[in-house]
């Protein structure tokens, strides 16, 4: 009795020590915010379930396609790039030229595990549009059809020309050994899932996934729900569902950075394989991913628009200034992580405030949410991939803007 007492305080402290950290720090600041500020804190509830409804879902979805693929035809996506050497260029760049972020996020936590070379880490991040591209194909699919060969086009030849120039081996991603110490270490701090949540987070991504098609285009679902629609139930949906996310990764409910992106599992997500001999379940791959990705992509979106709403700045007026300079603004846009910025940069390219040049130079140097792993996991990697991005983002908005 006095050893399960023991082992009962010592869980007890453990959960204590997981819920009183720093990301739940994090959450109470949010929460001060939005307390000290009403504005502020309408500004938060709309932006986590703008990044819920416009984001989180549609990488959900992704990630379930291609680990439902991968189920059902029984593919090991690090076997078959191993096997195939130089597909892995092309195939990064098509993955990441599909519209939202869910492709270009498989591929960049390949490469974080050494699976990919540093070309196939370019070709990704250049032919991502990110979240952007569902927006674009909603309202110009003819132009969201040639932004996806252009990046495939792209992507591809830049892969090419820097695997050639650096080598496979430049900059490849950790050792083996690097990566079993990063297990071990996040091994001991991760604690019991005894709360299973994930039959409520799939509640609010089912419905967060239908209503998100409408949202893409431009359309607002809470207008469906007649009498109800002045409380805005799909708005507090996404609210509810990016809380969700948040507090699962805050109190440590959901996968750690290392069970999505260590080196032993297939498609770079084993989720505790460690735990079970064969693939985990999807449904818990899909979730541990998603919240990842919701977590930084909320983060982005608050920094963003918060950043705007205390300094009084407008994004919009800077495009206005010259016209020649639009598309090297939104190349420098592109460098943003996320996609809330570049879906500002899509939108004004709708409303005709900016040329089609700044649109193409922007969609090829944004990196969307792929590059939030890169730059938890490999920071290094992802500054320099993204300034190289801005090349060949420089070259066509700028041949584009001076041939038209």
């Amino acid at each position: 009795m006095i050893l399960a007492a023991k082992r009962g305080l010592s869980d007890l402290f453990d959960t204590a020590h997981a819920l009183w950290s720093v990301r739940v720090l994090a959450l109470v600041l949010l929460g001060l915010v939005a307390w000290a500020s009403p504005a502020a804190g309408r500004i938060i509830v709309d932006t986590i379930s703008e990044a819920y409804l416009q984001v989180s879902v549609f990488v959900a979805a992704t990630l379930a396609l291609l680990y439902g693929l991968e189920r059902l035809f029984n593919v090991d996506s690090a076997e078959l790039l191993a096997r195939y050497p130089r597909s892995q260029v092309p195939l990064a760049a098509f993955l990441g030229a599909l519209p939202g972020c869910g492709g270009a996020i498989v591929v960049v936590t390949q490469y974080v595990n050494g699976r990919l070379s540093f070309g196939a880490l370019i070709a990704v991040l250049t032919a991502t549009m990110g979240d952007a591209a569902f927006l674009l194909l909603a309202r110009e699919p003819m132009t969201g059809l040639l932004v996806f060969a252009l990046g495939l086009g792209v992507g591809s030849l830049c892969g090419w020309l820097v695997d050639g120039f650096h080598g496979r081996d430049f900059m490849r991603a950790q050792t083996q050994a690097d990566v079993a110490r990063r297990q071990l270490r996040l091994r001991e701090q991760r604690r019991a899932d005894a709360v299973r949540l994930h039959p409520l987070w799939l509640a609010l991504m089912l419905p967060g996934v239908v209503l998100a098609v409408p949202i893409a285009a431009q359309v607002d679902p809470n207008s469906w729900f007649g009498p109800l629609a002045a409380y805005e139930p799909v708005t507090w949906l996404g609210f509810a569902g990016g809380m969700l996310a948040l507090l699962m990764w805050s109190a440590r409910l959901c996968g750690t950075p290392g069970d999505e992106f260590d080196a032993v599992g297939t498609l770079a997500n084993p989720a505790d394989r460690e735990k079970s001999p064969g693939r985990p379940p999807i449904t818990r791959r899909v979730i541990s991913d998603t919240n990842f990705v919701t977590v930084w992509v909320i983060a982005a979106f608050l920094c963003y628009e918060l950043g705007m709403y205390f300094s009084g700045a407008d994004l919009a007026s800077w495009f206005a200034v010259w016209a020649p300079v639009t598309p090297l603004i939104a190349v420098l846009v592109g460098f943003l992580p996320g996609c809330g910025p570049q879906i500002v940069v899509t939108t004004l390219y709708l409303t005709g405030v900016i040329p089609m040049a700044a649109l193409l130079g922007n969609a090829i140097s944004n990196d969307g949410d792929a590059l939030f792993p890169a730059l938890a996991l490999a920071p290094r990697a992802a500054i320099l991939a993204t300034a190289y991005t801005g090349v060949p983002a420089l070259i066509v908005g700028y041949a584009v803007y001076f041939l038209s």
